[in-house]
């Protein structure tokens, strides 16, 4: 994954919370800022949000975007270090502040009015939310009640050596257009169709995923051309490489695979909550080879993969 090198970055889709306004500093490359052990007590919450459980689920109050006891955000090393394409594609931080900037203009350019456009909170080791405390082991998520995704940067690390992903920036990428595609859905009302406690292969919360994951593809599709403030692409290009090594990281994230490699080695259907391996990657696909959110509509099939 490349971006335009001329592109210019804007921080201002990022509250970053971590110490110090970037604690340990710009990650470089395809790493991440540092390993946190995951609880395989809180593994089917990975790139979850929208659906069931963790820190997301039944929350109903709180003030937008507001921010805990003693938490702070401050962008100056951001908006220093992060400013060019080119900072892009040098480091995590920078491209991830890329890939917000890229997801949300396409998401307007589909719904217009009807998208709010929200932040993404970054931060070190736990965070305060209107849907309740969270840490790192949680994953990244999306918190319906003040409208904003949550990241500690070093899960991209964690999901190489801890699921045996194979990582890179558009996996990153991936991650972020999940998220952002449960936003999608909480402004449409999608989710709140959804019962938050059910699980099965073909629960709501499972299709609420998959649905996650095939509006991520979408945006994949049409990434290369969605223009920036300039009228220009910030990504400049994708690889079948690139998508390959996404649809590795959506066969790592599935309930099964999770259940079977990470938990007790036993696979238990009726407890998914976000859906098989298989069925991730259909739908990142489905969305991918289309590039139409119209055909991201899980909950009216009843061929889930």
């Amino acid at each position: 994954m490349r971006y335009r090198e001329s592109g210019r970055l804007d921080t201002s889709g990022v509250q970053d919370r971590r110490r110090g306004g970037g604690g340990r500093g710009l990650a470089v490359g395809g790493g991440g800022l540092g390993l946190v052990g995951v609880l395989v007590l809180v593994l089917f919450q990975v790139l979850g949000g929208g659906g069931g459980g963790g820190p997301v689920a039944g929350a109903l109050g709180g003030q937008l975007g507001s921010l805990g006891q003693g938490e702070t955000a401050d962008n100056t090393q951001l908006e220093q270090q992060c400013q060019t394409g080119q900072d892009a594609n040098e480091s995590v931080d920078c491209a991830v502040v890329a890939d917000i900037e890229s997801i949300q203009d396409y998401w307007t350019g589909v719904l217009g009015d009807r998208y709010s456009p929200t932040d993404t909170v970054f931060f070190s080791g736990s965070v305060q939310t209107s849907c309740g405390g969270a840490t790192s082991g949680s994953g990244p998520f999306y918190c319906p009640a003040d409208r904003l995704v949550y990241i500690d940067l070093s899960f991209f690390e964690t999901l190489q050596e801890q699921f045996g992903a194979a990582g890179g920036l558009f996996v990153n990428a991936y991650v972020l257009a999940h998220e952002y595609g449960h936003h999608v859905q909480n402004l449409l009302g999608i989710n709140q169709q959804v019962d938050p406690g059910e699980t099965g292969p073909e629960s709501g919360t499972v299709r609420l995923e998959l649905q996650a994951d095939c509006f991520a593809g979408t945006w994949a599709n049409h990434a290369e051309t969605v223009p920036d403030e300039s009228g220009e692409p910030l990504i400049a290009e994708i690889s079948q490489d690139d998508i390959d090594r996404a649809l590795d990281a959506a066969g790592r994230i599935g309930d099964d695979f999770i259940q079977r490699e990470l938990g007790g080695g036993t696979v238990d259907q009726d407890a998914f909550t976000h859906g098989s391996s298989e069925q991730r990657q259909r739908w990142f696909t489905t969305g991918y080879e289309t590039g139409d959110p119209a055909q991201c509509d899980t909950f009216a099939t009843d061929d889930l993969g």
